[in-house]
């Protein structure tokens, strides 16, 4: 980052402080030139001292349609795998989720094919919502669920962030240039009355949504010429210190609940200083909070796909005892607060 920069001593030290206190130790990218030496053969970007000429947002999509398949494809692959019985034509619904990438015909119908899925499977997508998409997904899984007892719905969200880096040397470019990584993840979501075998899963309760437009112009994502461009300004996570009280209240109230009756936290790990913010602003301990801690170290934050890491964590945690409310958060453009109440059974 500092050659691509092109920075100084002053500012390399600048941009050095910002990956040490980032919280994150692994990221992973579609493109290989992150992990290579300037003095490698880059796969993607030139290997000149500007980076010129500079990839355009075509060629970037370009990627974004031969690698994203692959990748939701392993993510629904390995949700399904972890059911005894094979459920691939007992799907009825696919959600898929993104905000880096898309194209027509799109993931949602190459998915159908890769994985086998019927052809009469009903498609819904959900784009370029930013970070919260995959809440909006649960939401529209939950709908259908209700209207239709027997559906099964799968959701996909796949993000490839690293695609769509800017080179201009601005404090929002280091910023976003150090949190954004590449990832996926798969859910299937069903009714309670036809639950398929399996002995835990997360009972989705509640759900509540608030954005504060006064906080419109702090984040942003905008197709440009090379590539999709973030605005993510130092005040995100102040906004979201401010505004998260009144919104959990909100959830709080229409779910039938008092504060006190949460036991666990899934907040989208969209970087160190917006779970702080939110734990100073409800006043819950990192403690009830870790998993999304250990997502954004081990992963960064993969935009939509990442809240869905963290459930799953939770899920899997022997500790998480029946019938405990979690509460989760994700943020996005707008600014907008995407909140949900889960129980672990």
């Amino acid at each position: 980052m500092v050659g691509a920069f092109g920075l100084n001593e002053t500012h390399t030290s600048r941009l050095k402080q910002i990956y040490d206190h980032s919280g994150i130790d692994y990221r992973y990218s579609v493109i290989p030139d992150f992990g290579k030496n300037k003095k490698d053969n880059h796969t993607f970007f030139a290997n000149t001292p500007n980076m010129e000429p500079f990839p355009g947002t075509s060629q970037r999509l370009k990627i974004y349609q031969n690698e994203a398949i692959n990748i939701a494809a392993t993510a629904a692959k390995n949700c399904l795998g972890s059911f005894k019985k094979d459920l691939t034509k007992d799907i009825t619904h696919l959600i898929t989720v993104s905000c880096t990438g898309m194209h027509a015909p799109g993931i949602d119908i190459e998915l159908v094919a890769k994985l086998g899925l019927n052809k009469h499977t009903e498609r819904t997508c959900i784009n370029f919502m930013g970070c919260y998409g995959s809440l909006n997904a649960l939401k529209v899984a939950d709908y259908i669920c209700r209207a239709n007892v027997h559906a099964k719905v799968l959701i996909v969200s796949i993000e490839l962030c690293t695609l769509h880096f800017q080179k201009e040397s601005t404090l929002d470019n280091w910023v976003a240039n150090s949190l954004f990584s590449d990832g996926a993840a798969a859910v299937l979501v069903e009714n309670i009355a036809h639950k398929t075998g399996i002995n835990s899963y997360l009972t989705l309760d509640t759900f509540y949504t608030e954005f504060v437009h006064e906080a419109k112009d702090e984040m942003g994502w905008y197709v440009g010429d090379t590539g999709f461009e973030m605005k993510l300004t130092a005040k995100v996570s102040k906004q979201i210190k401010r505004h998260i009280k009144p919104i959990t209240d909100q959830l709080l109230a229409k779910a039938g609940l008092n504060f006190d009756q949460i036991s666990r936290f899934a907040v989208h790990p969209g970087g160190r200083k917006i779970l702080e913010a939110a734990e100073e602003a409800l006043g819950f301990t990192k403690e009830k909070n870790k998993f999304s801690y250990a997502v954004l170290r081990d992963y960064g934050n993969m935009s939509s796909a990442t809240i869905l890491f963290v459930l799953k964590k939770l899920l899997e945690d022997p500790e998480v005892k029946k019938k405990e409310n979690i509460l989760s958060f994700a943020f996005g453009p707008g600014l907008t607060v995407e909140s949900m109440i889960l129980q672990r059974n």
